[in-house]
């Protein structure tokens, strides 16, 4: 048994690289990768459910109405109708082109066709080549093109982050040409991306860049991929200006600037900085990219393959944030950072990158999906005793709802590669290859992690076939455990070379070849080094499920609310958590599996764990759904329990009477609080400092606060201690509530808070239950900086 930090292989400093279009390996087309019976293939099939229930022309409507045409439905609601308009539409498209590549069935490419018929018929009609659900868009976009930018973290124009809103459309063209095989989606695509080029034409490098600050997807990816759709020079050219500089400037000089940052702005970035390096040569945007990949997979990321607290990086020193909140990894992130491991995976044939993709699919996307009902998951919590909330097909219009009828379709991409000849197993999923190139069908078989052995079955292969089979012996394999046999026999272990084991050549149809194999359960902890671990049984992350509260009943499943993606629910108490009591060694060394038919793990000295909310039993993360779970447990010694637990229990004692209180809180410069309360402003800033987010302005911002039941007494504003001379007006619904001048009290600490009275004739000015806030500037002077809001029925 043996304790190892997260992906122990992968260090900080980029790897060098070999020539930029030296490709080691290629995929297959997924339509010659057919999923077995397994987890992830029930998966597949459950995503198809959720696919069809989806309405196309509620989809299409966005695109419909901002072309002028009549829709055919009404839009869908949520994220759908408040700004995003059309973002899923854009996902709709991958995922059907996916999902046909990948099952070959028929509805599937009649409603891809569907849909791009239609979205032909937007595009058409707007006359410019423009195809967006962007509410007004094509007035937010003339003022681009005349040089008129008014940009925040999350908005353009007064638009909520249009570029990243259209680039899923971008995306959606780009797949159901390549993968759905539609030819006139690749016109529609070239289109859109010709008004793109017309519209920044004039656009000086400054005013790019200015614009670039609002989160803009994967822009600069998709310009590379028309590139090479084309050949044109200008779609080059076009990639390069919409990669942002501010954040890959830092990356080149391998600098870790992404603490406080939204992650999954700046993971698509990086993504569309390596297509284009591919393209362009650049081997310090090549370098950039891999020094990215390095920084957040070893310093940044949870057993689970996720990464971020909402929705942003947290100081890599400090992973408490991340297990106090419920708003833990965002799934998206890690749909992205798949993709930006498997090009990475592909160039250089290293194991490090299939590690974490490997890890990542297990533990945090197959997880991410109801079983039963296909629903998708944003947030994953680390924070122990908590649980997940699900989407609903009619009421969640998620990003990662989105990225996640994507997901569930891409299972099949890295089980195998190839280099000419030379042919990869690299994942144990259960599958079967049609290689009629060469005249090669091969089946996988495995019912890993619940047992331990993989067996191939040439099924098909020509006399003297010249493919070299190598298959991938992971790192998490039991030292010397690895044993394999052909057709029955006992196979001398081969040459291995670079964690791959090179069959003998020469296989023939009907031959099988058997892997068997151990795997030594162990503890990771987390990448700051604190104690707190994770179980894992080879690259599968284990958790416990806990229930702390008798016969509770939580709700899983999310409405249409604004933020009905997190799991809002009761915390669970510390005194439930499941504790390390004593060496975290010798846990290790007593975790053993039951005797059943699914893998599950147990500790066989049950006094070396202190559990009073579950059984002590661990199972597969992924297999555990409408439940409170476990995955980090803390390691204490014994003698120090009793004092640990008090403490633990103080301070939720402490935020629970502080979440009792509020009605409602903002947490300024961070998206979704800010486009959930409404952000307004003129001349804002926002920015980090130690870790923690701020906005200000030098004339005024301001937000809506909830308050149906007009309760509020107090609004407590959290300060910088190093911000002074600074005046400014807090208003609340149109009247002085306070004249602020900085610092307003002295602390001894970097942040104090302020509690502003609210006196009853300004309450009773909200209307329809919302507070108007608003904070702004004396003349040359400044509002803010502005570190929380926290309205309060008491103090």
């Amino acid at each position: 048994m043996k304790l190892k930090p997260l992906f122990s292989l992968i260090a900080i400093s980029a790897a060098a690289f070999t020539p930029l279009h030296a490709i080691s390996s290629e995929t297959f087309p997924a339509g010659q990768i057919q999923l077995l019976d397994s987890p992830f293939s029930h998966a597949q099939t459950v995503n198809l459910t959720y696919l069809r229930a989806l309405n196309p022309d509620r989809l299409l409507a966005p695109y419909l109405r901002e072309a002028g045409l009549k829709a055919k439905a009404q839009p869908y609601g949520n994220w759908e109708s408040t700004g995003l308009d059309g973002h899923i539409g854009g996902h709709y498209l991958s995922a059907l082109s996916l999902a046909y590549q990948s099952t070959g069935e028929e509805w599937l490419l009649h409603r891809l066709s569907y849909m791009v018929d239609e979205l032909q018929r937007a595009q058409q009609a707007n006359g410019n080549g423009y195809l967006g659900g962007i509410p007004q868009g094509q007035q937010a976009w003339q003022r681009v093109q005349q040089g008129d930018i008014e940009v925040d973290l999350f908005s353009l124009n007064q638009r909520w982050v249009p570029w990243y809103n259209i680039h899923k459309m971008y995306a959606g063209l780009r797949d159901a040409y390549d993968i759905g095989k539609l030819p006139k989606a690749k016109q529609m695509l070239i289109d859109l991306s010709d008004w793109a080029y017309r519209l920044t034409e004039q656009l000086s490098d400054e005013q790019l860049e200015q614009m670039l600050v609002a989160e803009h997807g994967g822009m600069n990816e998709t310009f590379a991929d028309v590139y090479e759709l084309t050949g044109d020079a200008k779609y080059l050219r076009l990639a390069e200006k919409f990669t942002h500089k501010l954040i890959l400037d830092p990356l080149v000089a391998e600098q870790d600037k992404l603490t406080g940052l939204h992650a999954n702005t700046q993971i698509p970035k990086v993504v569309g900085a390596l297509r284009v390096a591919q393209l362009n040569g650049d081997q310090s945007w090549h370098d950039a990219a891999d020094y990215f990949w390095h920084n957040v997979t070893g310093h940044r990321t949870v057993a689970i393959g996720g990464n971020s607290v909402r929705e942003h990086f947290h100081d890599a020193d400090s992973f408490a944030e991340m297990r106090q909140s419920v708003e833990g990894p965002e799934t998206c992130n890690t749909y992205n950072m798949l993709k930006l491991s498997k090009m990475l995976f592909l160039e250089q044939q290293e194991g490090k990158y299939l590690d974490y993709y490997e890890r990542a699919t297990y533990n945090h996307i197959l997880s991410s999906q109801h079983p039963e009902t296909g629903g998708l998951v944003y947030f994953t919590p680390i924070k122990s005793g908590h649980y997940r909330k699900y989407s609903q097909v009619d009421t969640s219009m998620w990003c990662c709802v989105g990225s996640g009828i994507e997901n569930h379709s891409k299972y099949g991409e890295l089980i195998y590669t190839h280099d000419n000849e030379q042919l990869y197993v690299n994942l144990l999923i259960p599958s079967r290859l049609d290689w009629p190139e060469q005249q090669l069908k091969l089946r996988l078989q495995s019912r890993f992690p619940d047992q331990n052995q993989a067996t191939l079955v040439v099924e098909q292969a020509p006399d003297n076939s010249p493919v070299q089979l190598n298959l991938r012996l992971p790192s998490w394999l039991q030292a010397g455990s690895a044993k394999l046999q052909l057709n029955g026999k006992p196979l001398s272990k081969g040459q291995v070379d670079n964690g791959y084991i090179q069959l003998p050549s020469g296989l023939q149809s009907g031959d099988t070849i058997t892997l068997d194999f151990a795997v030594t359960p162990s503890l990771e902890p987390l990448p700051d080094g604190s104690q707190h671990y994770a179980v894992l049984y080879g690259p599968v992350v284990m958790a416990q499920q806990l229930t702390p509260f008798a016969n509770e009943k939580l709700n899983f499943f999310a409405g249409d609310a604004r933020m009905g993606h997190i799991a809002d629910g009761p915390s669970c108490p510390p005194s439930a958590e499941g504790v390390i009591t004593g060496n975290a060694e010798a846990f290790a060394h007593s975790l053993k599996r039951l005797p059943q038919t699914e893998l599950a793990l147990t500790a066989s000295e049950p006094e070396l764990i202190h559990a009073t909310a579950s059984n002590g039993t661990f199972i597969p993360f992924f297999r555990l759904h409408e439940s409170r779970y476990q995955i980090y447990m803390e390691q204490v010694q014994p003698a120090e329990l009793e004092a640990r637990m008090a403490q633990a229990e103080a301070q939720a004692k402490q935020l629970a009477v502080l979440k009792s209180k509020t009605l409602d809180q903002i947490a300024p410069g961070e998206q979704q609080p800010e486009a959930e309360h409404g952000f307004a402003g003129e001349s804002t800033n926002t920015g980090i400092n130690d870790g923690q987010r701020w906005r200000d302005s030098t004339n005024w911002f301001g937000y809506r606060l909830s308050d149906p039941e007009l309760k509020a007494k107090f609004l407590r504003i959290r300060y910088f201690a190093g911000d002074v001379n600074r005046t400014f007006k807090i208003m609340l619904n149109g009247q002085l509530l306070a004249h602020v001048s900085l610092p307003e009290k002295h602390s001894d600490s970097r942040f104090y808070e302020v509690d502003y009275p609210i006196p009853e004739a300004i309450l009773n000015q909200a209307k329809d239950g919302l507070h108007a806030l608003k904070f702004v500037a004396e003349p040359n002077s400044v509002a803010g900086g502005i570190y929380g809001i926290r309205l309060l029925h008491s103090q």
